[in-house]
Order: C-alpha cells, then structure tokens, then sequence
C-alpha cells in the first residue's frame, strides 16, 4: 500500500487560511533525544578553527565559500555575537553555534532516518506534493543571551521555484515561547504572494528588493511545546526575535520543495552537483 495523506480536512482548512499549522507530539521524545545527542557528538567532533558566521540581517557581507558548499555538506554556522573583538570565542563552541546545515537530512543517517521517515511523507502528500525533496536541513540552536534574530522574511524568497513550491518545516526541540525566541507570524499574509527574491549572481548574494516595513501588531506569536510541527507556507511572513533568556531553543528547520511540475531557479543560492532525492515517486 503507497503513503495516503495524514492531515485533516480541518487542518488543511487552517494551513490554507492561516498560511500555518500547528501539529502538537508530531516527534516523539525518543526521536527528539536521539537527534539532539547526535548532535551534540557532532559539535564534539567540529574543530572551530574554521570560522564561519550566519547572520539573516548581512549575509551578503559574510557570505563565504563555507555558505555556497555547505548546500551538500553538513557545516557549522557561529552566531555574530559570540567572539569578542580579538575574534576569539567568548565561551565554548556549543554555547556559541547559531546553527548548522544545509545536508543534515542527506548526510546524517540519523537526521536523515527522521527526515524521510513515512510520518513527513504523508502530511506533503496531503498538501498536494507530488515529488517532495528536503532542499536544506538546519539545526537551530537560538543560544541563551546570543541567540541572534531571524528578520522577518518568506521562504519562497531563498528557495524558489516557479511555480513557487516551497514549505517549511519546523520542528521544536525544546519548548519555544516569546522569551526563548519563538517563532512569530502574520496570519494570511502568504495570500498576498512573494515579495521578494534573494538572488545569487557573479556579484554574490543579495535581494532584489528592500524588505517592505512591518507593523508588529500583525505578528502572532508561536509558542509550542518540544516535539510539535510548525508547518509554514513558503509566502508567509515569519520571524523569530533574538534570545534574551538562558534558555536555548533548539530546532530542526527543513524546506522542501515539489520536483515534479516545477522548476528550480538557476539563481537561488543553493547550487547542487547532485539532484536531491526524493521523499517518494509516486
């Protein structure tokens, strides 16, 4: 018997007014434990003489080779905040990662066991998918005191597709609430379409367009307990504000994007040698 779609009609009622859904328990505990200690023996094993740092408000300026290859490589991302102005790292490299991707759910055969398991196959099936493949794969840290801010931006914009196909999933590792740095979003703003496009050409990174002003009394916060799924539509207009707690707030981030009917742009950022697998064929 092939994989049957999972969600509700009244969810897919929600997603499609919403522009996300909330689906609580989605992991279990096991699940969570088992990709966070395989995480932490990842970090154990990174040498942090290699430096590389993320930032969503100038990626442009600290774009590096490290960015680009990282689309088929499991790579490790410092928050701007955590070295002091000599460059060395204010404290130890697992309080100081602000995240760490792109090929996680290809590389990783933990990772990728939660990734392509049947549960993620069958709510994109749902949605409409035809031929889902995980584009990138990040595991978000939101590190207590440093934990930087995520402006507010649509997927679509990173990994697009015409016809726009993409969808995020984000799935909680540690309870998320507004003081640990939680995601926010304005609800049906993914009705009012793309805004705008983050662009790769010989001058490396940049958008096509200024970011719009946003009015924060449109956002809604997202607070979820660990294990629940936020599923986001690629047009919606989402944020995440920086963590002021000594609390982390970890996270997996995945974007998945339909390979049938739709056409990858060849100026997206990520660039790959190898096409990426799919979910399933049908």
């Amino acid at each position: 018997m092939g994989i049957v779609g999972s969600l509700t009609p009244e969810q897919l009622q929600a997603f499609d007014t919403q522009g996300f859904l909330v689906i609580d328990s989605f992991s279990s505990p096991e699940e969570i434990d088992g990709m966070r200690n395989r995480m932490d023996q990842l970090l154990d094993e990174f040498d942090c003489s290699s430096v590389s740092v993320f930032s969503s408000k100038n990626q442009k300026r600290l774009t590096d080779d490290t960015f680009y290859e990282s689309a088929e490589k499991i790579s490790f991302f410092f928050e701007e905040k955590a070295f002091d102005d000599d460059g060395n790292l204010k404290q130890p490299k697992q309080l100081s990662i602000n995240k760490v991707g792109h090929a996680l759910h290809e590389i990783d055969p933990v990772f990728a066991k939660f990734c392509r398991s049947e549960k993620i196959s069958s709510f994109l099936l749902s949605l409409g998918y035809k031929r889902p493949a995980i584009i990138q794969s990040m595991y978000i840290f939101k590190q207590p005191g440093i934990g930087g801010e995520v402006v507010p931006h649509q997927d679509n914009s990173f990994l697009y597709t015409d016809p726009p196909s993409c969808t995020g999933l984000w799935l909680a590792l540690e309870d998320a609430n507004i003081v640990n740095g939680c995601l926010w979003a304005i609800p049906g703003s993914h009705k009012n379409g793309l805004v705008r496009r983050f662009i790769r050409d010989e001058e490396g990174v940049h958008f096509d367009h200024p970011s719009p002003a946003y009015d924060h009394k449109d956002f809604v916060s997202l607070e979820v307990k660990a294990g629940s799924l936020v599923v986001i539509h690629g047009d919606l207009i989402h944020q995440s504000f920086e963590n002021q707690s000594p609390k982390s707030r970890h996270a997996l981030s995945l974007h998945v994007v339909d390979t049938e009917g739709c056409k990858w742009a060849p100026d997206n950022w990520i660039r790959r040698k190898v096409e990426p697998e799919p979910l399933y064929i049908p």
